[in-house]
């Protein structure tokens, strides 16, 4: 027989959330191996659900799993209004609002019901971000590909790059680090070295990137954005191990095991 087991369950930020079950046999009835899908509920605007609609659920609602050509589902992520899938095989989805090319695909669309596969990213992907209306995805290899919008430099790619990134774009700052994972905020990101080191780039109002109040001799702000990566020295000798981010502010925790705190507490950071 058929059997739904709940097995995860991701709040994501505004007016969507998600539901990971797993579907397969019963340990009784057959050793075909068990398919994770996605179940979607909220708002379902613009087609940020992926059900080939725009009505809202109020209750979760199954994706087809024909979407993601059958293959099961690893992670989600939830935007402003988008959402990015990944599968098993390190494949990446999205759907939903396409307004700064959030979806990852250069076709002139405003916005998907239904998934799409990301194109370009030649590597397999271990983990995926949403933001506001930025994403970004981590290869096995620690590289980051970000896209989507960039008016704040949120995207890491330089004060040159396009203030909107219509494919996933190397971020070439990064270049000899190895990342491991990574939070997308509003118009900010933060990420983790598999060193445990933090990093921050976009906008730096409300000290969302960390870094402190740096002003000019006349008072004001030496600048409005950081448009690559930097270290956020403040959290020098935490090995960071997890990083949120929201609308005007971060936070990370530490490696319990492996910081130079007292292994008796968590450590926790918040800023912004």
């Amino acid at each position: 027989m058929w059997r739904n087991v709940l097995r995860k369950t991701t709040l994501s930020s505004g007016e969507l959330e998600f539901l990971t079950w797993r579907r397969g046999y019963s340990s009784s009835t057959s050793g075909h191996p068990a398919r994770r899908f996605a179940a979607v509920w909220g708002n379902g605007d613009f087609g940020r659900l992926g059900v080939g609609t725009l009505d809202s659920q109020w209750s979760p609602k199954p994706i087809n799993c024909s979407s993601f050509h059958h293959q099961s589902l690893k992670s989600i992520a939830c935007g402003g209004a988008h959402t990015l899938f990944l599968t098993e095989t390190g494949r990446v989805y999205a759907t939903g609002l396409n307004d700064f090319g959030q979806l990852g695909s250069s076709d002139p669309i405003k916005y998907s019901r239904e998934p799409i596969e990301v194109l370009g990213l030649a590597k397999g992907i271990v983990h995926i971000a949403a933001g506001y209306h930025h994403s970004c995805a981590i290869t096995v290899d620690g590289e980051v590909y970000m896209w989507g919008k960039n008016s704040s430099g949120q995207l890491g790619l330089g004060k040159k790059a396009a203030k909107a990134v219509h494919r996933p774009t190397k971020v070439e700052c990064l270049s000899g680090l190895t990342i491991k994972l990574a939070a997308l905020g509003s118009e900010h990101t933060v990420a983790v070295t598999d060193g445990g080191e933090a990093l921050s780039w976009g906008a730096v109002a409300s000290g969302r990137l960390g870094h402190g109040l740096e002003s000019s001799i006349f008072g004001f702000l030496t600048s409005s954005s950081e448009y690559t990566p930097r270290l956020i020295k403040k959290l020098e000798g935490i090995r960071v191990k997890r990083v949120a981010a929201g609308l005007l502010h971060s936070a990370c925790i530490d490696d319990l095991n492996l910081s130079r705190y007292c292994r008796n507490w968590v450590f926790v950071c918040v800023w912004g």
